[in-house]
């Protein structure tokens, strides 16, 4: 089963929503200056919100680890 291209768009907004907050919150507290922290936050925001979904899309072309799955499953 292949994900919609769509759904590999959602999943990085919403995880590199928690993983901005994590690297926020890290670089307030080693640089001690939240307006660097933010800015930090911002570029890394975007950044790996494009890398994650060139991540999944590929991934998901790969066949290792999948199943095929069948039209009817029958179970007796």
């Amino acid at each position: 089963m292949n994900d919609k291209t769509y759904r590999s768009i959602v999943k990085p907004i919403s995880w590199r929503t928690v993983g901005t907050i994590d690297t926020v919150l890290i670089s307030w507290l080693v640089i001690g200056d939240l307006k660097w922290a933010m800015s930090i936050g911002g570029v890394e925001l975007f950044t790996k919100m494009g890398l994650y979904f060139v991540h999944e899309r590929t991934w998901n072309k790969i066949k290792f680890g999948k199943e095929d799955q069948h039209p009817i499953d029958y179970h007796i």
